[in-house]
C-alpha cells in the first residue's frame, strides 16, 4: 500500500510526486509557523517545479477546510457523546484539536493538492524529460 509509485508513498513521506526521490517541504514537521508550509522550489532529483504556476496552492485551502470541517465534526461526536462533554466544553475540544492538528492540516493539504495533479513517472520517463 505504501510502496513507491503510488500517491500514498509521496503524500505520507513528504517526497517529489513525480520521481518520489527529492524531499517536498524543505523542514521535516515542526510547529514553526514561519517554516511549516516551506517548500522547495524544485524536486532535487527531477527537477519538478512545484509551484506550477503562480497561486497554484491557494487550492490547496480547499483541502484544508475539507480536512477541518472532517475533524471538527469527528472530535465534536465523540467528546459529546462519547465522554458526554456539554457543548462548550466539546467546542474547546474541537479548538483544542484544530489548534495541534493546524501543521498537519497544512502539509497534508498541499502534498494532497499537488498529488492530484502531478503523476509518478518511472525513472526511464524522467531521464526522457531532462533531455
Amino acid at each position: 500500500m505504501f510502496k513507491k509509485g503510488t500517491k500514498i508513498y509521496s503524500i505520507f513521506n513528504g517526497k517529489c510526486p513525480r520521481c518520489h526521490e527529492g524531499d517536498f517541504f524543505k523542514h521535516g514537521f515542526t510547529f514553526n509557523p514561519s517554516k511549516i508550509t516551506k517548500l522547495h522550489d524544485n524536486c532535487s532529483h527531477c527537477n519538478l517545479k512545484y509551484m506550477i504556476e503562480p497561486s497554484f496552492f491557494y487550492g490547496a485551502m480547499y483541502i484544508n477546510y475539507g480536512i477541518t470541517v472532517a475533524i471538527s465534526v469527528a472530535v465534536f461526536v465523540i467528546a459529546k457523546l462519547g465522554f458526554e462533554l456539554d457543548l462548550l466544553q466539546s467546542f474547546l475540544m474541537v479548538l483544542a484539536a484544530l489548534i495541534v492538528l493546524a501543521p498537519i492540516n497544512l502539509r497534508l493539504a498541499r502534498i494532497l493538492w499537488i498529488n492530484m495533479f502531478v503523476n509518478f513517472k518511472k525513472e526511464t520517463e524522467i531521464e526522457k524529460l531532462k533531455e
